[in-house]
């Protein structure tokens, strides 16, 4: 592995025009296909293998020209000043919304509340409901402002009019300046790190284009593989994130080989050998995280995991042929100034910060890793008391209608009115479809925790109906929960009495089953990921414990991240630092996410820091000795690769999907711990107690095992090449 990329290194250098413009080229091809591509189709809602999935088909099926998930709207009029809704001029004033806001080629019905009872209580309140033929992005601009127009109209009339549902839905922001602001942030980081400007350009030039070639990638082929306008989030927030980290490694490993006396291609090369090498293998950690995604079995996810898994495949090749290659154009530039000043290159050092905090840890290593597991066990408690969910309108600012609609129908109809369940009664098999119909609405009716259920609406051939049950509770309470389950449970003698079949769906039951089945799905998804990786780092490392000790760090990293996610999004510490104006459950596909992807980057740590460690310990370094030579030349990049890494996630904090914002948050916070505590405290500590035990490897098992020579070994066994300074005459090499 290190000799081919070695040659491969040498070689970008020495033919750095050709390696330059094949990726310009790249970039204009897949950019060109990109902006000829049909635009990306909808994000949809399937969920195969789970009850809401399969109504919403049934209903597909049973009422044709209808859209179970077509787009809808919720208009809520709210009488001010004491006026009742019902009064004569207010009463015109509704009916003739709902009149104007029948009319339309993509509407498919628009219910008056007034025939349709749904009127609150107090005659404050009223709403509504328009549905449409269509989904949410396929309704067009004039049926929108048709809408739009309607809702005003009311306004003027002198009637409080919210809107709610997707049909008019404000669309959040996937980061807003969350790019910018993190490649800001890179920069500075980059600049103390390195001390040239040069070297801290590099990453972040040759990191954007590898996003532009992944974001135009995914764009051009969105049409032809079902990706969303949403699969690129991910592939955005990583790629930008180590596409930046592993060429700064590559860097980093280049200023120090010149440092070494080696001229500027055999730096290059050396550099792709053996920081190359740790990339190759961090990336692939990455990618079996990314790709392991296809476990859970959510469509969605898998392919926003692939689309991810190909932007880290992208940086891999990048920090691999065009970071050398850019490095032949300017040798020297990304030499610090003292460097290229004076004309003496020296990088690293005998001793410097992460050299001395290694050798505290090593003096001390029985305290450093009970404070580290302690501190981390604590942040981890929140994980207990973990509920998954999925926020609607209830999360959304105050700013907006939908939240001020969801509101205003809470205080009107009862905290329940927002999530109501869809029955779909499936009576082919029934006597007489319409008294099993009734008959099953009547045993629903008088469960405890519904509090109304509408009339029934049948299909054309009478054999299909569809009613809904309001539950007494808020969508996202664990009572509604326990209400969907009980209705489930009791439903083998209902059928049984009718001879009908019926299903639990709608948002709430939606995400109650979304949850359940990313909660199953995670234990398996653990083992497929946590295995194949550990596999890879026995190559890695050929060692047994540290693979082991990689494993056990990440799971305390990953715990206190989704505990720091529980505390600040579901029991709001600290949420209003956030911009969160409500908590609530956490969404069910975080667990997800935060394991696959903090997994991937806690490797990259593991690997770019343990690999030091490994190449002093096989270059002869005692074990403690090699721990702090790795510290010496690494810990000081991994810093910097995880401040940076920090700031990409930490933008999206500021996007609008309460989604991304949570990914956001929960990423940044796993780098932190995982960067800071595991890799700088829990694994010296470690290391420092096995000793030489942590390079122990059975010998039957290390003949199994090839050879890939990740730490350069071949490479070290070259002969030592004179001195290479930089002077102000000659600013490509010169010899002493």
């Amino acid at each position: 592995m290190a000799a081919f990329l070695y040659r491969l290194g040498r070689l970008t250098f020495r033919r750095r025009w050709l390696v330059t413009f094949l990726w310009v080229a790249v970039l204009a091809a897949v950019g060109f296909a990109a902006a000829k591509a049909p635009e990306a189709p909808d994000a949809g809602s399937s969920m195969p293998g789970i009850e809401s999935q399969k109504a919403f088909d049934l209903m597909d099926q049973r009422f044709p020209g209808a859209t179970a998930d077509g787009a809808n709207a919720r208009v809520v009029f709210i009488a001010d000043g004491g006026q009742r809704i019902t009064s004569a001029d207010n009463r015109r004033t509704v009916d003739a919304f709902v009149e104007r806001a029948g009319d339309g080629s993509q509407v498919a019905g628009a219910v008056n509340p007034f025939r349709a009872k749904a009127v609150s209580k107090d005659a404050t309140t009223a709403y509504a409901t328009v549905t449409y033929k269509v989904k949410a992005d396929d309704l067009t601009d004039a049926s929108k402002n048709h809408l739009e127009e309607a809702v005003e109209q009311a306004r003027h009339a002198g009637l409080t009019v919210e809107v709610g549902g997707s049909a008019l839905a404000t669309q959040p922001s996937a980061g807003g300046a969350a790019e910018i602001i993190g490649v800001s942030i890179a920069a500075v980081v980059l600049m103390m790190t390195f001390g040239s400007l040069a070297a801290a350009g590099l990453p972040l030039l040759t990191a954007v284009l590898g996003v532009g070639v992944s974001m135009a990638s995914i764009m051009a082929l969105s049409d032809a593989f079902g990706l969303s306008s949403s699969t690129g989030t991910l592939a955005t927030m990583l790629g930008l994130a180590v596409g930046i980290d592993y060429a700064m490694f590559v860097v980093s490993r280049y200023r120090e080989e010149r440092a070494n006396g080696h001229d500027p291609e055999e730096a290059a090369g050396l550099a792709a050998g053996t920081a190359g090498s740790a990339v190759v293998f961090a990336g692939l950690t990455v990618v079996i995280a990314l790709a392991g995604l296809w476990v859970v079995g959510v469509p969605m996810l898998t392919k926003m995991g692939l689309a991810a898994a190909g932007a880290v495949v992208v940086g891999v090749l990048i920090a691999l042929t065009l970071v050398p290659a850019v490095l032949g154009f300017w040798p020297n530039a990304v030499l610090s100034r003292r460097a290229r000043r004076s004309g003496r290159i020296k990088e690293g050092g005998e001793n410097n910060g992460g050299s001395r905090w290694a050798s505290f840890v090593l003096r001390r290593p029985v305290p450093v890793l009970i404070a580290s597991v302690v501190g981390l066990g604590a942040l981890a408690i929140p994980v207990m008391d973990l509920q998954l969910g999925t926020s609607g309108d209830e999360a959304k600012p105050t700013s907006t209608t939908e939240r001020r609609a969801y509101d205003a129908l809470a205080d009107g109809f009862g905290p329940g009115f927002n999530g109501p369940l869809t029955i779909v009664v499936d009576a082919k098999g029934a006597p007489d479809a319409k008294t099993a119909v009734h008959k099953i609405a009547k045993e629903i009716g008088a469960t405890r925790g519904v509090v109304s259920v509408s009339q029934a609406r049948f299909n054309p051939a009478g054999d299909t109906a569809v009613f809904s049950a309001v539950p007494a509770d808020s969508p996202t309470s664990e009572r509604t929960q326990n209400l969907v389950h009980t209705i489930r449970d009791e439903r083998p003698a209902t059928e049984a009495s009718t001879g009908a079949e019926f299903e639990v769906t709608g948002t709430t039951a939606l995400n109650i089953d979304v949850a359940q089945k990313m909660q199953d799905a995670l234990i398996p998804y653990l083992i497929v990921v946590v295995g194949l990786a550990v596999l890879l780092l026995l190559l890695v490392f050929r060692s047994v414990l540290v693979p082991v000790k990689a494993a056990l760090g990440f799971l305390l990293s990953v715990l206190a991240a989704l505990g720091s996610v529980v505390a600040v999004f579901q029991w709001g510490w600290g949420a209003d630092l956030l911009g969160l104006e409500t908590t609530g459950p956490i969404m069910s596909m975080m667990p997800i996410f935060l394991v696959g992807i903090v997994f991937g980057l806690a490797m990259d740590y593991q690997v770019f820091l343990v690999t030091r460690m490994r190449e002093a310990y096989v270059h002869g370094d005692r074990p403690g000795q090699a721990v702090v030579t790795g510290f010496r030349y690494s810990a000081r990049v991994v810093v910097a690769a995880a401040l940076i890494m920090m700031a990409v996630f930490s933008g999206f904090i500021g996007a609008g999907e309460s989604m991304i914002k949570m990914i956001g948050f929960g990423l940044a916070v796993a780098v932190l711990f995982d960067a800071f505590v595991v890799r700088m405290a829990f694994v010296p500590a470690v290391l420092a107690l096995l000793g030489k035990a942590a390079w122990w490897m059975p010998r039957w098992l290390d003949r199994l095992l090839p050879d890939i020579d990740v730490e350069g070994a071949a490479l070290h066994r070259k002969a030592a090449v004179p001195l290479t300074v930089v002077g102000p005459h000659d600013r490509e090499s010169a010899r002493v």
